[in-house]
């Protein structure tokens, strides 16, 4: 008689966990998506703000050249960063 009613004391108890952990997952995910987001946005106003501040001192195509130029060598960095980890 006790062991049917422990079932579902159980079962419960494990529903409880996955609400949670789902929750979790969720929260998790927006936190990645959100950080995505800012780092996108702050290397555009990145981009933008040094073009403004390039372009008052050397012509436009020097500025996106010096840009240009500092988002290849990110790239590069990034690559050899993420091949190191895979090797």
């Amino acid at each position: 008689m006790i062991g049917p009613l422990l079932r579902v004391v159980a079962s419960a108890a494990a529903a409880g966990t996955l609400r949670v952990a789902a929750h979790d997952a969720a929260t998790h995910g927006l936190l990645i998506l959100g950080a995505g987001a800012a780092i996108a946005v702050g290397a555009v106003c990145l981009t933008c703000s040094a073009f403004v501040l390039l372009a008052r001192n050397v012509d436009p195509a020097g500025a996106w050249a010096i840009v240009g130029a500092f988002w290849g060598l990110v790239g590069l960095v990034y690559f050899a960063v993420a091949s190191r980890r895979r090797g």
